[in-house]
């Protein structure tokens, strides 16, 4: 597995670093030293200092198609080569494979710091895995129709949401692997889940254009965000639950934004990030302690990783080659 790893600092230094890392598509691809400064907008008077790029070893045999955090040194990612990898970041060592899926991985989820995960897949099912258990799955959730697309798991460990291209989304009870509620909305093909952290809330995004906030609480539809023009492909939460972030599809710069919302009570629109010439995969929000003002971060199948005032928009970019990026992860040094 290829990482990008970037060290991102706040003038002058503070004790905490984030390690910004975005997983790559195609695993053979080389990254050689290279270094960016970033180029603040007039409002932003930061300067984000990086060190060189570090190459890894492949841990998959495809491409990379989902990674997630399992706590400040290892992180877990999903492959086109249908395994689960748990990888040492820090020494370039995968710690455990798992196999288990007849297709290729579509999402990974967990909570953070927890030692067990989730991996969704394009053969219709959410296999739990322990870190130090079994080779094999310890739960396995069987409900849907067609490729699964969307997980995520409550911040107590104790439901699991998925979400599918067959239009439906399922709440289940991770203790038992039971179906606890069903709901399905006409060509709603789920794209991403997201949970609200502390809240019994889960955000989606859609290939409908939409981007609409479940209640797990019955598992109903409580707000739908203003129709975006293009599919929506992926979407986070703020740590404090406050704010959320979905990005589109698009080509030669027509859609290819993402967009951030307020999730408290207007839940408007409160700015969209244009700039990108191609679909945008990820999109995440960076520590506070990063900058003086909010930062995000998206990338995209245009080869470049964005970092953007979370106020004015004003952004700079790292080009990664010839390498389309479809994920990114935030890892907190002591947390």
């Amino acid at each position: 597995m290829l990482l990008l790893r970037r060290r991102l600092q706040r003038a002058p230094p503070q004790q905490l670093l984030c390690r910004f890392r975005a997983t790559m598509g195609k695993l053979q691809s080389k990254l050689k030293h290279s270094t960016y400064r970033y180029r603040p907008d007039a409002v932003l008077e930061e300067r984000f200092q990086t060190r060189a790029l570090q190459e890894y070893s492949p841990a998959h045999m495809d491409a990379v198609s989902a990674v997630a955090a399992l706590d400040s040194d290892l992180c877990v990612s999903g492959g086109n080569d249908k395994t689960v990898v748990a990888y040492n970041w820090k020494t370039g060592n995968v710690v455990r494979r798992f196999q288990g899926h007849e297709h290729e991985i579509t999402k990974i989820a967990c909570v953070y710091k927890s030692k067990q995960f989730f991996s969704a897949s394009r053969d219709r099912k959410v296999l739990m895995w322990d870190l130090h258990g079994s080779s094999q799955p310890s739960q396995q959730f069987s409900g849907h129709t067609m490729a699964v697309t969307g997980v995520a798991v409550s911040p107590d460990s104790s439901q699991l949401c998925t979400g599918s291209r067959d239009n439906t989304l399922l709440l289940w009870d991770v203790g038992t692997g039971q179906c606890v509620e069903r709901a399905s909305v006409s060509r709603n093909l789920v794209t991403h889940l997201c949970w609200v952290p502390r809240e019994p809330y889960v955000l989606q995004t859609s290939e409908d254009k939409t981007v609409r906030l479940w209640d797990s609480r019955g598992l109903q539809v409580a707000h739908i965000f203003p129709a975006k023009q293009h599919i929506q492909t992926y979407c986070q939460v703020s740590e404090d639950g406050h704010r959320c972030l979905s990005c589109s599809n698009g080509f030669g710069g027509e859609g290819c934004e993402a967009t951030l919302w307020d999730l408290r009570q207007t839940r408007n629109r409160i700015c969209e990030y244009k700039g990108h010439f191609q679909t945008v995969a990820s999109c995440v929000f960076l520590p506070r302690a990063l900058a003086w003002v909010p930062v995000i971060a998206t990338s995209s199948y245009d080869c470049k990783v964005k970092i953007w005032n979370q106020d004015t928009g004003g952004n700079t970019s790292i080009k990664l080659r010839s390498l389309g990026v479809f994920n990114l992860l935030i890892l907190k040094k002591g947390t």
